[in-house]
């Protein structure tokens, strides 16, 4: 596997969905339901011989582990069945000690990458890669970065504390601009990465205050203070880049703003808009979940609602995923230049109640993003669980990816005596779906 792929087509942003079908929305009409016209399945492909591949010598136990978690997101390549897909920050669960969960990384020598693949029949084959590394070519890592911030890290057994790694990071999202660069988003800052073709850091841009140090990279704080109030492991996780060039990054969940028992309890989270030209914020907007019950008829707890995929739709149109681990619905929405509550009373810690604390956001005065819903994945049959990449293509056809999670459970019950995982048996799984 090379480790840097060759001089490649550039690529537009995503494609624009038909102004009928966004109208009407995708299961409008009755014996044109969205069906699955095909699954792809990622063959097994041992983690150290992967992450060798990219970087030799960074991984000298895998524990069994395959590659998988590059279901955090897709992106259209820049031939058909061809698809960009990025890692999460690799392998990693959970065990408690002590009425304590401690995050464990059975593999901490995996650096996250940037996955090339394509629809092979019924596989999905890896490409190429891009290990995603430092400015001087190390390893970022997907180690968490702060302790005032962050989990500590653990060995596979919880046993053994791991050092905090200011490089790490824990991508999701993923678009790749005009001139062949990429663009990722991170759950740790929260954050957005811009990465070189080659996979280096070009930059990181957190949240005002944040005060990373020692990363090897440039750290720019550029993005709404507020977002250091992020949930641990809820940080940014969906990014769609519009025709214009424009990226909107999503909130994977809501703000503990001001506490904890507020956030986990609240439907109001929220979008950024980040002009790669001016490289800053220009609009941030507030968008309010479904209530749980809606999204997954078979989950009553709001704090497992999530976004983890935003796609562009239009010049300034979305779909937004709102899921569950068990369920999926995407909403269409417009960003209208009256919706930005960026720089508002929104946007501050000081106010009383806070957005992420109202029931009724709109009658409080909040321009909450309209939306209509645009197709209930749960009714599409043969759709995967836990998807957190959408794509659109030509010919209202959709592609979604699930994240596998390494095949990784959590609890001490995810090793064997040996320490060698016991697979979940859940695979990565690419399924098309035509719309109508």
């Amino acid at each position: 596997m090379s480790r840097v792929i060759g001089r490649l087509a550039l690529v537009g942003t995503s494609v624009l969905v038909t102004a009928a079908l966004l109208a009407s929305g995708a299961q409008a009409t009755r014996g044109h339901e969205p069906r699955v016209t095909g699954t792809a399945t990622l063959p097994d492909l041992s983690l150290s011989t992967f992450s060798n591949g990219l970087l030799p010598h960074s991984v000298s136990n895998d524990r069994g582990v395959d590659l998988g978690g590059i279901g955090s997101d897709i992106f259209p390549g820049d031939r058909p069945g061809e698809f960009w897909t990025v890692t999460d920050r690799g392998p990693n669960g959970q065990i408690k000690i002590d009425d304590v969960n401690r995050r464990t990384f059975p593999v901490p020598g995996f650096d996250p990458a940037i996955v090339k693949v394509k629809v092979d029949g019924s596989k999905l084959r890896v490409l190429s890669a891009i290990p995603i590394t430092t400015r001087h070519g190390k390893a970022v890592t997907g180690l968490s970065n702060q302790a005032s911030r962050d989990e500590l890290p653990y060995t596979f057994n919880a046993s053994t504390e791991l050092p905090f790694n200011p490089n790490g990071l824990d991508t999701e999202g993923i678009v790749r601009a005009h001139d062949g660069t990429f663009w990722l988003v991170d759950e740790y800052s929260p954050s957005l990465v811009h990465v070189s073709s080659r996979g280096r850091v070009l930059a990181r841009y957190v949240p005002k205050g944040l005060k990373l140090t020692g990363a090897d990279y440039p750290v720019i704080e550029a993005l709404p203070s507020i977002f250091l109030t992020r949930k641990i492991n809820r940080g940014f996780e969906g990014l769609a880049q519009l025709p214009g060039g424009d990226l909107v990054l999503a909130l994977q969940s809501p703000l503990l703003n001001p506490s904890k028992k507020v956030g986990e309890a609240s439907l109001n989270t929220r979008l950024l808009r980040f002009s790669p030209h001016r490289g800053k914020v220009t609009a941030e907007y507030a968008y309010r979940f479904d209530p749980v019950g809606v999204v997954d008829p078979g989950e009553d707890d709001t704090s497992e609602l999530k976004i983890s995929s935003v796609v562009a739709a239009g010049p300034e149109t979305l779909l937004v995923q709102e899921r569950t681990d068990n369920a999926a619905r995407l909403q269409r929405v417009v960003l209208r230049p009256s919706a930005n509550i960026l720089g508002t009373a929104w946007d501050s810690t000081t106010t009383t109640p806070s957005y992420e604390a109202l029931t009724d956001p709109a009658a409080a005065g909040v321009p909450v993003l309209s939306k209509k819903l645009f197709l209930d994945l749960n009714t599409v049959a043969g759709a995967p669980k836990k998807i957190e990449g959408v794509a659109l293509l030509p010919h209202d056809t959709l592609v979604v990816i699930n994240d596998n999670d390494f095949g990784m459970t959590d609890g001490p019950e995810a090793f064997d005596a040996h320490g060698n995982l016991v697979d979940s048996t859940i695979e990565t799984t690419l399924v098309t779906v035509k719309l109508r």
